[in-house]
């Protein structure tokens, strides 16, 4: 923190959405910041600021009709650049490839786990192959619908948007027959005991 005209320490303010996976992304870059500087550890040195952005807000279209992942960060380059925030902590896919003149992107956390978890709503559903025909399988990934048509052209991709806890909630009230989440946004909420189990590779490809 850096000192002002005589108004004592400036917190160092942190941008995040408010879905409960992205505030425990900026607990976690809060608590890694704190041991590499102890001094962050006093009280109100470090200020998280939650915003929404307008994929937050809009979740009855896909992201290809809002017009791209840009949709969950504009807001918090917005205030990044209007010096309301000091960094914004994102999921790396949710990033755009072009970044914002003014922006930098200095640092990543440490690399969860690539996998994709697969969730079902049925215990005798445990993997893929145990999806009966025109099975309905909710996601919003344009790269996991591709795969699961390739692998099942019967199968029923639907929108699927929303946070996790969103998600598995229209998985119990019987929406869907199944879901793909990936396994690294549930460990880092310390919930990948919901994963029926987890994709290998060769089942579904990552992201990057």
């Amino acid at each position: 923190p850096e000192l002002s005209d005589g108004e004592g320490v400036q917190p160092v303010r942190i941008g995040t959405r408010g879905s409960p996976l992205a505030l425990a992304q900026a607990y976690l870059t809060r608590k890694l910041l704190i041991e590499k500087y102890p001094e962050l550890s006093e009280e109100g040195a470090i200020e998280i600021c939650v915003m929404k952005t307008q994929g937050d807000m809009i979740l009855d279209k896909s992201l290809m009709e809002l017009g791209g992942k840009g949709l969950f960060t504009k807001e918090l380059d917005t205030a990044l650049l209007g010096d309301e925030v000091d960094i914004c902590v994102h999921s790396m896919k949710d990033v755009p490839t072009w970044l914002p003149d003014g922006t930098v992107l200095p640092c990543t956390l440490e690399r969860e786990d690539t996998n994709d978890a697969f969730i079902s709503g049925d215990e005798d559903i445990q993997c893929l192959d145990d999806l009966p025909d025109n099975a309905v399988i909710g996601t919003a990934s344009l790269r996991r619908q591709a795969q699961l048509m390739a692998k099942n052209p019967t199968w029923k991709c639907v929108n699927f948007r929303g946070n996790v806890q969103t998600r598995l909630r229209k998985l119990d009230d019987g929406v869907v027959d199944a879901t793909l989440l990936a396994i690294a946004g549930l460990k880092r909420m310390d919930m990948d005991g919901c994963a029926t189990t987890v994709l290998d590779w060769s089942e579904m490809l990552p992201a990057v």
